[in-house]
């Protein structure tokens, strides 16, 4: 027996219908609404998995994030957890000018653990690794040592 069961409303029907002929979503957004309506219908998580090649338990946690808050927790598409980004954009560009600075009194160059440390004294953000560092700079193809 589910303890979950899907019944739309005629609207949130219609919101999945809509979000299937429009065809400008992104795939899990699509299969997710296509789990809420072969749901609503009454199919089991076995025969839905089996019509769209999915995990069953993919159709069970949509289903219950339906259940527990709503058609648009059900349909949105969430990030894993831990991988939001560490910096926002304010916080690369600080870290990009920084490394254009000139370094610290008593130091040739930025190096990453110096960087860390300074965006740190300078409240831009709370901990930061010098690893961290390093991974931003690669991707903004900036280098301390120039």
């Amino acid at each position: 027996m589910k303890k979950h069961i899907v019944t739309l409303i005629p609207d949130e029907v219609k919101t999945c219908r809509s979000i299937l002929s429009r065809g400008q979503n992104k795939a899990d957004v699509i299969r997710r609404a296509y789990i809420l309506l072969k749901s609503h219908d009454g199919k089991t998580d076995v025969e839905i998995a089996a019509d769209l090649y999915i995990d069953d338990e993919t159709v069970r946690r949509t289903r219950v994030r339906y259940c527990l808050a709503g058609l648009e927790a059900a349909l949105e598409v969430r990030t894993a957890p831990g991988n939001e980004p560490l910096l926002d954009e304010t916080q690369i560009a600080y870290l990009t000018a920084l490394v254009c600075s000139s370094p610290p009194a008593g130091q040739k160059r930025w190096t990453y653990p110096l960087l860390a440390e300074q965006m740190m004294t300078d409240g831009v953000v709370e901990t930061i690794s010098a690893s961290t560092i390093g991974r931003y700079l690669k991707k903004t193809s900036s280098s301390p040592g120039r």
